[in-house]
């Protein structure tokens, strides 16, 4: 963990249906992007990157700065702290 960087719990529901996706632990402040999937605390998905209640597809698999991780499609989800 780098020094004076905020970590925060957030919740990520689909934006169609309401349905709780991820428990996350966001590092630093700004919208969600990405979600490092070794920072997925809980996991309420198939891992299929589609939401278990409508099936529409949220995010894309990536590989961000060597890491494995889902990139939110823009719209798609929304987050509570």
């Amino acid at each position: 963990m780098k020094k004076g960087v905020r970590i925060y719990i957030m919740k990520v529901y689909c934006r169609y249906c309401k349905s709780l996706l991820y428990k996350y632990q966001k590092e630093g402040l700004g919208s969600l992007i990405k979600c490092y999937k070794d920072r997925i605390i809980e996991d309420y998905t198939q891992k299929d990157l589609k939401c278990p209640k409508c099936g529409k597809q949220f995010a894309r698999e990536a590989t961000i700065h060597g890491r494995p991780a889902s990139k939110i499609i823009q719209g798609k989800v929304y987050v509570k702290k």
